[in-house]
């Protein structure tokens, strides 16, 4: 037998050994149905399978459940007490069971399911059924304050990594009967619980059904946080921008639900998904319905021209000083050629070295718990930047471009949009140091193209820019008062687009 056929018989061999039975059904007989749980479980000491006598039944009865995923309390109040004390009467095992849900089992993939669900499963002798008992009880932790998305007068409130609670907390902004769930499950190893989230009368079923025809057709192994899923059903996986908003604020959520919009909240994960996504929407905060509209107009703008000035600042500088020189005007020039006497290096290399300086503090400011991360991040911006500067490396001028690009970096509110102009600057750089000033306007060119033509769950990215919609520029860069914002944004492609009624104002501003 050839190398490659051994190879590929255990391969098979492999394959079918881990392949679970999932159409065998349970039996009448107690032991034969431990004995099969025990071989299914093997090497799981935290597996508990507690027999006992109980005089509600005839015979014996067991549980059995995982010691670390259960409410341990639940169990020994709502299923041992009565199945202990009461004796066997006209009231069934089901009536006394005190527990929020109970299902019945015939098969022993759905029991193989259920236990590593946290659910505890209840065995009778003489049935071939068990009985599924809810009794979750997994470690979680308290609702706290979202570290991403830092909100001064919003809610303080973040999403956990538990699914249900955060659907409870969507729920509490929605208190909708309109507010429908559809759950999904991905992955053939760890199956992890996929929860969309949409308001049935507004979202397009279209839009709605594309999303979920993307999760059917996932096949991996398990999805263990959201940026996973994102990635798995996007449009366009080449591309540098992010095609789904993720969030950590459940007010967000249901901002974004009530504009027609679907979250996706996966289990395990404090992130929440958002789609379809526009590229306006990256750069709106829920500060900025919180505040006057005059104010949260003025940042915008502000943000729009952060991420002109992080995405082009550097590559304006380079183009400047070795091609396009002309255009400076002398005075300057004159300091800039002062600044720059000692550099021995080209402007490409000198922003390079620089950009990529910040980059490194950047991610070790992330990395290191906050005490430290935030000393490395001052300490060592302060002292890096005066000992290349004295050292002759890099010039006065090109800390100043680095600083002001770092500080327009940081307005952009969504991270995931952030890094997408971390990685646009330096492809900038490049064409600004081959081509000057041409190279940029062909790099805005090129980006301005790759928005016009990228979709979201089939709906444009660049709306309501491209294609126009006047009717959505009351919430782009602009943000006019909330009660001018009567129709929902069509970009959304929503089938009910009335929002609100007359709520304007009728006082000496009339």
């Amino acid at each position: 037998m050839t190398m490659r056929g051994w190879l590929t018989r255990k391969r098979v061999a492999a394959k079918d050994r881990l392949q679970p039975s999932h159409a065998r059904p349970l039996r009448d007989r107690l032991s034969e149905n431990i004995s099969e749980l025990e071989n299914i479980f093997t090497l799981t000491p935290d597996l508990v399978i507690r027999t006992f006598e109980s005089r509600l039944v005839e015979g014996t009865a067991a549980i059995v459940y995982l010691t670390g995923l259960v409410d341990k309390n639940s169990i020994n109040n709502n299923v041992l007490r009565p199945m202990l004390e009461r004796d066997q009467g006209e009231v069934g095992i089901l009536d006394l069971l005190s527990v929020g849900k109970v299902s019945i089992a015939h098969d022993f993939g759905t029991i193989e399911k259920e236990i590593l669900a946290g659910s505890c499963i209840l065995f009778v002798e003489g049935r071939n059924e068990a009985f599924v008992l809810e009794t979750h009880g997994w470690p979680q932790r308290a609702i706290e304050d979202p570290q991403l998305e830092a909100s001064l007068k919003g809610a303080h409130q973040g999403f956990v990594e538990t699914g249900i609670q955060n659907i409870a907390l969507i729920r509490r902004y929605l208190p909708n009967r309109e507010l429908k769930i559809k759950d999904f499950w991905v992955g053939d190893r760890g199956a992890t619980r996929v929860s969309v989230m949409f308001l049935h009368d507004v979202v397009h079923p279209e839009v709605l059904q594309e999303l979920e025809d993307r999760i059917k057709l996932i096949r991996i192994d398990s999805i263990l946080n959201t940026g996973e899923l994102g990635e798995l059903i996007e449009d366009n996986p080449f591309s540098p921008f992010p095609q789904f908003m993720m969030t950590e604020r459940p007010d967000s959520a249901a901002a974004h639900i009530l504009q027609g919009k679907i979250a996706v909240v996966v289990d395990r994960s404090p992130s929440v998904l958002i789609g379809p996504a526009t590229f306006s929407a990256f750069f709106q905060s829920v500060d900025d319905y919180s505040t006057r509209w005059l104010v949260a107009t003025f940042i915008r703008f502000l943000r729009g021209l952060a991420f002109l000035i992080a995405t082009f600042l550097p590559a304006v500088y380079i183009a400047l000083i070795s091609y396009n020189y002309e255009v400076i005007p002398l005075d300057l020039i004159l300091s800039v050629g002062e600044s720059r006497e000692r550099v021995p290096f080209p402007p490409l290399i000198e922003a390079m070295i620089m950009e990529l300086t910040l980059e490194m503090l950047r991610e070790a400011g992330v990395r290191l718990p906050a005490p430290i991360g935030q000393t490395v991040g001052i300490v060592g911006g302060i002292v890096i930047g005066q000992a290349v500067v004295q050292a002759g490396i890099v010039s006065n001028i090109m800390v100043i471009v680095v600083a002001f690009t770092a500080i327009s970096s940081f307005i952009i509110p969504n991270y995931d949009m952030a890094s997408a102009v971390r990685l646009l600057r330096f492809l900038m750089m490049v064409l600004a140091a081959m081509f000057g000033i041409v190279g940029i306007i062909v790099g805005l060119m090129g980006m301005i193209g790759h928005l016009i033509q990228l979709e979201s769950l089939g709906v444009p990215y660049g709306s309501p820019l491209a294609p126009v919609r006047f009717s959505d520029w009351k919430d782009f860069m602009l943000r006019l008062p909330l009660w001018s914002m009567r129709e929902r944004p069509a970009g959304a492609r929503v089938i009910q687009s009335k929002r609100q009624g007359d709520n304007r104002p009728r006082g000496d501003g009339k």
